[in-house]
């Protein structure tokens, strides 16, 4: 099994951070690949939050993705079926840094899953790492653009 963890913090309030990776359609402005939304949230959730489901494309393959909560606090998706990897729940907590007078978000983004058996899990690991980080690093710029 796959377990990764990383932080970054943000120059946003976790409302602004939870819109902007529920904006389905335009998460490829952060992470490597394309985003379709296929069904909107059930009734009475937050925009883009529980029970929407969004197909990404990657190097060459599709697969499906299904939000299962979100708000403020917290996002929870993950991966419908067992492609391209299996057991797969990410979780994207914010928590507000009041330290200093601009308004910041510390995200920890995990993500567990279980590799295919034809790939070891520390280099599917490895690349999931560096995937993410590049895209917390692709967010924390925008928010960074945003604020000037």
């Amino acid at each position: 099994m796959i377990s990764i963890s990383l932080k970054q913090s943000l120059a946003a309030r976790p409302s602004q951070v939870r819109e902007t990776l529920l904006d389905h359609e335009h998460l490829n402005r952060f992470f490597n690949a394309t985003f379709l939304l296929l069904k909107t949230q059930n009734e009475g959730e937050i925009r883009g939050g529980k029970g929407s489901i969004r197909q990404v494309s990657m190097l060459g393959g599709k697969f499906q993705e299904q939000i299962i909560s979100a708000d403020d606090k917290h996002i929870s998706y993950q991966i419908m079926g067992n492609k391209p990897v299996a057991l797969h729940r990410g979780d994207i907590s914010f928590d507000t840094d009041n330290s200093s007078a601009m308004a910041t978000t510390e995200i920890t983004y995990n993500i567990s899953c279980k590799a295919p058996w034809w790939i070891p899990s520390f280099v599917l690991g490895f690349f999931i790492k560096k995937d993410i980080t590049q895209a917390l690093k692709k967010l924390a710029t925008h928010f960074k653009d945003v604020a000037l």
